[in-house]
């Protein structure tokens, strides 16, 4: 007999909690939903301290709906309520000083564009407006590309809203072991930089252009990247100062534009692709984000942004159409907790996967 998400609840009514209630009762269970006989759900506590010790609950909750008729596999997540709990709020490391080294300075006089040593490839990741997702599909396009074998950096170059950091799971500092040289984190196969990682995340960075754009040299320069296959660089949002010192001052092998499919998404994607033009930077490809939405509960498709629009544009402009990513709840918990939905299983992973897939396969990356 095929489950149903009633049968699926019920089981999971079974399940008690040590301070009172079962997961059912006390509104636990998130994005349940069953997919040609694979379960899939979100177990939310009220906050990170009690996710920290609701391991053994979580182990109960996928062996007893693993038992029942008609289920192939079951996937369970444990995340916290609160966007301000997870990985960014464990406590810091004992190690509290900072790398002996300024971020944030003037920019270096440089002949012309430059690469960064030992990288293969560099590809910027840009969006015309803030919103769509953009450091969502540059985190995991990072780590599908990682699961397939490709030596990736990932670059968070948003100075002054730097995400990544929470989106890939890492809070420590990195070292510099003479103060001019940074040593990059590694995060589920990826090599990751972020001015978040050296500034108190508690802080907003005030900066003007000069010191933007000295602080993007210094990631790119002074990072010990190593041997690098690809390089994405997660680019804030519009067209501003960050995006051109990167197009004129690096050797770039071309840029990604993320959009939403609305018009008002798209208008200004065409302001961003204008931009990469202008400064002669290839578009190597559109990416449509939350181009569709799946019901969990019934499997009714919905276009709640529209559909089609970045591939109708990506056709005018005779730029590669590199794929379309629905709008997905387990994407949203799965960023929020620090582990990208790439990293894991199931459908999402797997359109991340395709999409890493077609980029190897072009030659992009």
């Amino acid at each position: 007999m095929a489950q149903t998400n009633e049968t699926i609840l019920a089981a999971l009514k079974t399940i008690g909690l040590a301070d009172g209630g079962d997961l059912v009762s006390r509104d636990m269970i998130r994005a349940l939903s069953i997919t040609d006989d694979k379960v899939r759900f979100v177990i939310e506590a009220p906050d990170a301290a009690m996710a920290g010790r609701m391991e053994p609950i979580r182990q109960a909750a996928e062996m007893i709906v693993a038992k029942m008729d008609s289920v192939d596999s079951v996937s369970v997540v444990l995340t916290a309520h609160s966007s301000n709990t997870g990985p960014a709020k464990q406590p810091p490391p004992a190690d509290k000083t900072p790398p002996n080294l300024t971020i944030g300075r003037h920019p270096t006089p440089q002949d012309g564009p430059e690469g960064v040593p030992g990288v293969d490839r560099i590809i910027a990741i840009g969006s015309g407006k803030g919103g769509v997702g953009k450091s969502t599909v540059s985190s995991n396009l990072a780590v599908a590309l990682a699961k397939q074998g490709r030596r990736v950096g990932l670059l968070d170059a948003d100075i002054y809203g730097p995400s990544q950091p929470r989106m890939m799971g890492v809070n420590k500092r990195p070292s510099s072991p003479d103060g001019k040289t940074i040593i990059p984190l590694q995060a589920h196969g990826v090599t990751m930089m972020s001015i978040g990682l050296m500034m108190d995340p508690n802080k907003a960075i005030v900066w003007r252009g000069p010191m933007l754009m000295g602080a993007l040299q210094q990631m790119l320069t002074q990072v010990e990247w190593g041997e690098l296959d690809v390089l994405l660089v997660d680019l804030p949002p519009g067209t501003g100062d960050v995006q051109l010192t990167l197009c004129q001052k690096t050797n770039l092998t071309g840029a990604i534009v993320v959009s939403t499919p609305q018009d008002v998404a798209l208008i200004d994607a065409r302001k961003a692709i204008d931009m990469f033009n202008t400064l002669k930077t290839p578009i190597l490809g559109l990416i449509e984000n939350m181009s569709t939405y799946i019901c969990p509960q019934c499997g009714h498709e919905a276009h709640l942004f529209g559909h089609g629009g970045v591939q109708t544009e990506a056709e005018a402009i005779g730029a590669p159409f590199l794929g379309s990513l629905p709008i997905d709840l387990d994407t949203r918990l799965a960023g929020d907790f620090g582990t990208p939905i790439a990293a894991g299983d199931g459908p999402m992973a797997d359109a991340f996967a395709t999409l890493a897939k077609r980029l190897i396969d072009s030659g992009i990356s």
